[in-house]
């Protein structure tokens, strides 16, 4: 990482004295198959011409470029010196004209760490498989460029290939001849969402046909591919109906036909995120290719994915932030329109319930650190641009456009988005560009707004008061608004578009007899419209879940839910319900216990699957880091019995019997458990309708590794019948889950002092590593990580030293010396890069607020 940053001015300066006018970029990837001598690392041609204008004062400059060797560089016909003008990732460039060529011939690096130019080979056929993942500044290291969102330019790709292959890039292919691939140019677009993928892909296609108002036709054609491995499981058509669903959509909402000629869609393999919105050539994780039975909240969440990345065509790739502290423009926008369009123009119909209990968890756990930020960044450098794609920039900024279309109204809030992309199409925005348009398009001062809710950090609070009469009537019925920032400071109030419902009991349900939307403002709100009501069961602020704000009870709503969670009848009240239960146990103001006995009561009765995966996760958390020490053993049994008795009680072969299975696993504790799971392992006992497929074997097995029950031998039979990059990674999992000192010993040796595994491998290692049940076999690791984390930091890639920092932080030493220990790096380690230093601020403040929650939860074993 050393010399790779690149700062706001660096870039502010550079986009002051050029543009680009085009580039084009010759790869050579015939050497990804070649029989190889070569000392690591394995390396491939690239040699790029860059045509650019001098705009602004001043004759010097710098092109990026991340390469192991630089073979010739040229500049207007003048061959410069490698070894003057190239220090390993920038090249110096002097004597600049008005207009220029810049021609750089290099070496440069196939990766395994999921940055620039991935190369996998398939242990399942040896095959070889290579794609490109640059954001937010990889490109550089794949072909010389100027590595800022703001210095657009039209791209031609020209790619050797080994014989067999095909090659896929943002534009169509032009030619084919003797292993090169041509791709016609692009639009203008920025150098972090150029692509090239390459291999021997399975590859199916389709096409989409649109005719506008006008008469005019648009075909646009689709193309789906994953490895020849997975294509047993592919299920291309259902991607290509949600795809055509989503083109369907932006095109009646949007008003602006897709601008990028195809859409080619790839899972690949060892993808670091989810997905990535390269125009015409998105590339998605391959694990949304499912190789077992998984529910429909899985088929949701990829619908989801390959709408957000949709939604990307025009927010982010059309239209692109001028610099990454506008990441938002994109991202909000992306999260939001993508759970927009999955509601309206897919079978998904309950998509915002998922968004409000799941992804809107992600927000108010951000938004709580003390890294928080405002919605709209400052982002000083790359570095800072990397961990500021956080649940601020997705989740908090998607709840916040929600809140948007519910204050300005949903059709003043598109035409705002259809003027952005006439008016800034090709070009790079800013906060005020958004704003003007939608000042236009709803007549709403967007500037108050935005100082409100982008450009403040924290999350609000609003808690109902309620009085009655001696008839039991409302005599008012009020919301308090508070809160306060990760740091402390308090957050201000905000302009909240709400709605407030009322909750009776009817029979064995709570229903909702009266609601009310509205403006809260300050601290004290007043809900008049809801005067003379009977007196609620349960008064629930943000029904509907309009608003991003963290939901308090009333004593009395507190104890009906306690009573009758599981009687709320609206599945998206209920989420809120449960996201709002959950916030009070993260906060120290519900025991920990408590949560879990919610769970052990109502989730057996929670009808929407996706909320239950996430109740699920969140017990998960309670017992591990919220509860009492002395209480996790009784609690851990607890919710294993009541997991088992779900799991017996489900319907045969439903998706809910396979979510509870997959619970019971990750809380199994007793040794009837781990009988139980070694028997549905070995054939010896079976549960009616429960098909024990591949990955539930892996999600068995792990549970068994971790308390020694499966040992090397098991799992490397287990291994053996998934001899698949999948089961590879599983199986390294399981290896490192291992209770054995002389197993995490080998598992720190090969992720923190060698940097040998791929990505993929060190996200499975960390993963097998850090269990719950092995609490001082771990604690040694402790004053190791501390020793070690500014040396990763140093010398790795900044995703692997991401995962580290992230992944081997010593939560399970959950104790004052741990937080006292991290203090401690913190105060002598003041001048370490800030990115690393956030990492350990947010882990420590997680470590912090587990603490608190283990002394709530204490106290009420003690009351």
């Amino acid at each position: 990482m050393p010399g790779e940053n690149l700062s706001r001015d660096e870039a502010r300066a550079r986009a002051e004295l050029l543009s680009v006018d085009g580039y084009e970029v010759f790869l050579d990837l015939r050497s990804a198959t070649a029989e190889s001598e070569e000392a690591r690392p394995r390396t491939f041609r690239s040699v790029t011409t860059i045509r650019f204008r001098r705009t602004g004062e001043g004759d010097g400059t710098f092109a990026d470029l991340v390469a192991p060797s630089v073979n010739a560089v040229t500049l207007n016909g003048r061959e410069l010196d490698p070894a003057e003008v190239f220090d390993g990732s920038r090249i110096a460039l002097s004597g600049l004209r008005d207009e220029n060529v810049l021609v750089v011939d290099a070496q440069c690096a196939y990766s395994r760490t999921g940055e620039g130019m991935h190369r996998f080979v398939d242990p399942e056929d040896g095959e070889v498989y290579l794609y490109t993942q640059y954001e937010p500044a990889d490109a550089r290291r794949v072909f010389a460029d100027f590595e800022q969102p703001d210095l657009k330019a039209p791209f031609r790709f020209e790619v050797a290939a080994p014989e067999g292959w095909t090659v896929w890039s943002n534009g169509a292919v032009e030619s084919r001849e003797g292993g090169i691939w041509r791709f016609a140019e692009t639009k203008p677009i920025s150098t972090y969402i150029t692509a090239v993928v390459a291999g021997p892909y399975h590859y199916e296609t389709d096409l989409y046909t649109r005719t506008f108002d006008d008469g005019t036709t648009l075909e646009v054609p689709l193309g789906a591919m994953c490895r020849k491995g997975l294509a047993k499981h592919f299920d291309a058509d259902d991607i290509f109906l949600v795809t055509k669903q989503g083109l369907d959509f932006f095109h009646d909402h949007f008003d602006y036909p897709y601008p990028f000629g195809k859409y080619d869609q790839a899972f690949v393999p060892e993808y670091n995120i989810g997905a990535m919105e390269n125009p015409g050539c998105v590339t998605f994780r391959e694990e949304f290719v499912f190789r077992g039975k998984v529910t429909q909240a899985s088929f949701e969440r990829r619908a989801n994915v390959i709408l957000h990345e949709m939604a990307h065509m025009w927010f982010g790739d059309l239209v692109t932030m001028q610099w990454w502290d506008d990441l938002w423009l994109k991202e909000s926008f992306a999260d939001f329109m993508g759970a927009f369009s999955l509601v309206e123009a897919t079978r998904f119909r309950n998509g915002w319930v998922t968004f409000a209990n799941n992804r809107k968890a992600w927000a108010y756990r951000a938004d709580q650190l003390p890294s928080t930020h405002p919605v709209t960044a400052d982002i000083h450098d790359l570095e800072d641009a990397k961990l500021n794609f956080d649940g601020i920039t997705y989740a908090k900024g998607a709840s916040v456009l929600k809140q948007l279309v519910a204050y300005v109204g949903p059709e003043a809030f598109l035409e705002g988005a259809r003027r952005y992309f006439k008016r800034h199409a090709y070009g790079n925005t800013r906060l005020d560009d958004l704003l003007s348009v939608l000042e236009e398009t709803s007549g709403r001062d967007m500037k108050a707004w935005s100082r409100s809710w982008l450009e403040t950090s924290g999350v609000n609070t609003l808690t109902p008061q309620l009085t009655c009469d001696a008839g039991d009537r409302i005599t008012e019925l009020a919301v308090v608004q508070d809160g306060e920032t990760g740091s402390g400071a308090p957050t201000p109030a905000r302009p909240h578009r709400v709605a407030v419902g009322l909750y009776r009991h009817e029979g064995t349900e709570l229903v909702r007899y009266a609601r009310a939307e509205v403006d809260v403002t300050g601290a004290r709100t007043v809900v008049e419209e809801l005067a003379g009501q009977e007196r609620p069961a349960l008064v629930l602020v943000n029904d509907d879940d309009l608003t991003y704000c963290k939901v308090r009870f009333d004593e009395g709503s507190l104890e009906t839910l306690r009573g009758h969670l599981g009687s709320v009848t609206d599945p998206l009240a209920r989420a809120v319900c449960w996201s709002a239960l959950w916030n009070l146990t993260r906060d120290a103001l519900m025991p920990a216990r408590d949560f879990a006995g919610l769970v052990l009561d109502f989730a057996g009765r929670e009808s929407d699957i996706g909320v239950l995966q996430m109740v699920h996760a969140w017990a998960r958390i309670a017992l591990v880091h919220y509860a009492a020490p002395e209480w996790r053993e009784e609690g851990g049994r607890r919710l294993s019995e009541s997991a088992l008795r779900e799991l017996r009680l489900a319907e045969p072969g439903s998706q809910h019997q396979l979510t509870w299975a997959r619970f019971f696993a990750s809380v199994a504790a007793t040794d009837a458990d781990l009988q139980l799971l070694q028997g549905l392992l070995e054939g010896t006992a079976k549960i009616d309708g429960l098909d024990v497929d591949q990955e539930l074997r892996w999600a068995f097995l792990e549970p068994l590794a971790s308390r020694g029950v499966a040992d090397e031998s098991a799992i490397g039979a287990e291994l053996a019948r998934d001899d698949t990059a999948s089961g590879k990674r599983h199986q390294v999992r399981c290896l490192a889950a291992r209770p054995s000192a002389a197993v995490k010993d080998q598992a720190w040796a090969q992720v923190v002092e060698s940097d040998a595994l791929s990505n993929a491998l060190v996200e499975a290692t960390i993963s097998g590593f850090t269990q719950a049940s092995q609490r001082e076999l771990l604690a040694p690791y402790a004053e190791k990580y501390f020793a070690a984390i500014e040396r990763v930091w140093a010398d790795r890639s900044i995703q692997i030293g991401m995962d580290v920092v992230r992944g081997l932080f010593p939560a399970l030493q959950d104790d004052e010396a741990t937080l006292r220990a991290t203090d401690a790096w913190l105060d002598s380690h003041a001048d370490a890069p800030p990115a690393l230093r956030r990492l350990v601020l947010e882990s420590r403040d997680d470590l912090a607020r587990a603490l608190r929650a283990q002394s709530c939860d204490a106290a009420a074993s003690a009351g």
